[in-house]
């Protein structure tokens, strides 16, 4: 089940991001952007959903929100637990859903370009690079899915 996340849920949010991202630091030399966002800001503007296992534990979540005519999909953290059971594509499929549900025309995300395992994920789901790009002090890799 994934439900709109709620102040209560912030802890684990944080923790599963830690856990999701950690192994990136030594890759990128600083903890990557998701590891420092702010949820709480986050979750207050509705933008964060999380994915509950039958057992209501917190699997992964998501956070995303309407840009221009598209739909940013800025974060997706799985538990390393729960890695390869379908959870972060249920998410991503999630975003898709509300994007159309909103009009949008597309679906964008980006990453940091030394996430090697995520440039090879987000083709098979249908994403096409548009853009590389420092930004934020971070090498990033843009993708598009059109939707709309």
């Amino acid at each position: 089940m994934i439900r709109p996340a709620i102040p209560s849920d912030e802890a684990d949010i944080r923790a599963c991001a830690e856990s999701a991202y950690v192994g990136y630091v030594a890759v990128i030399g600083r903890e990557p952007a998701p590891m420092v966002a702010d949820f709480a800001a986050q979750i207050a503007a509705g933008q964060v959903h999380v994915s509950m296992g039958e057992d209501d534990v917190m699997q992964g979540f998501i956070v995303f929100f309407p840009q221009e005519d598209s739909m940013l999909l800025e974060n997706v953290a799985v538990w390393p637990w729960a890695s390869g059971q379908g959870v972060g594509k249920a998410l991503i499929g999630f975003c898709e859903d509300e994007a159309r549900r909103l009009g949008c025309r597309a679906a964008r995300l980006y990453t940091n370009e030394k996430m090697t395992d995520n440039l090879s994920i987000y083709p098979k789901l249908g994403y096409v690079e548009v853009d590389r790009r420092a930004e934020d002090g971070f090498n990033r890799v843009f993708f598009e899915k059109r939707i709309g």
